[in-house]
């Protein structure tokens, strides 16, 4: 198991979903961990922070506060994403869909000054990104904008280290599915997958681990699909 003994992370959108198990991981490996959310939380052994991804005031202070931290993970969407076919989709919704985006790209260009030199970050894009799936080319579009900024920008940010995740169908809290509706739609979702399943949040914030603990990996992709991309 990851001993992050004596280090500092910041997870934004660290309350729910895969950036709820990645805080749970990074407490329960020795961190001390802040997680950023636009609600109120309570998670025993961690401070909860109200923030806005997109508030960029409200995260220049969080970051000044906690000057020489480590870690820096950003799971937050930003808002709401567009779905639905492209020829019919609100071109507002597709815009803002970006919000995704602008909230990583905001929490890299203010958090980083303020990290340790030996630092590292972790973002999530998502397998549309790489494979068509209906009703996805506003996420996907997004995802794939999360991707080349992390290839590029590693570049610029060394000795700091940037990496991120690209979950596929991942049964989090961010579906409001329920019961009979919920099964379905997983299980169509990923039936002609290679791992004919929904992925767990803790499978994909164990892969965010893994980038934050090695520290020979920058600038790269982890895939967490369960084959849908190679599918």
């Amino acid at each position: 198991m990851a001993n992050f003994s004596g280090k500092k992370a910041i997870v934004l959108g660290g309350t729910s979903g895969i950036g709820l198990a990645t805080t749970e991981m990074l407490r329960d490996a020795g961190a001390e961990v802040i997680a950023g959310s636009r609600r109120e939380c309570a998670i025993d052994g961690v401070e909860c922070v109200q923030v806005d991804v997109l508030d960029r005031a409200a995260l220049g202070e969080l970051f000044e506060k906690n000057d020489g931290f480590d870690y820096l993970v950003n799971a937050a969407t930003g808002g709401a994403r567009a779905i639905g076919p492209f020829l019919q989709m609100d071109l507002d919704g597709y815009q803002n869909s970006f919000a995704k985006l602008w909230g990583y790209v905001n929490s890299v260009r203010l958090g980083v000054p303020r990290m340790s030199p030996g630092g590292a970050v972790v973002l999530f894009s998502g397998y549309p990104a790489r494979k068509f799936r209906p009703g996805t080319i506003a996420i996907g579009s997004v995802g794939g904008s999360v991707e080349a900024f992390i290839h590029l920008v590693a570049n610029e940010i060394t000795p700091v280290r940037i990496n991120g995740v690209c979950p596929g169908l991942i049964d989090t809290p961010m579906s409001p599915l329920q019961g009979d509706e919920r099964r379905e739609y997983y299980g169509k979702g990923t039936a002609e997958h290679l791992i004919a399943r929904a992925g767990t949040a803790e499978e994909c914030a164990g892969a965010a681990i893994f980038l934050l603990e090695n520290e020979f990996v920058t600038g790269t992709i982890v895939d967490v699909d369960g084959g849908a991309i190679v599918t």
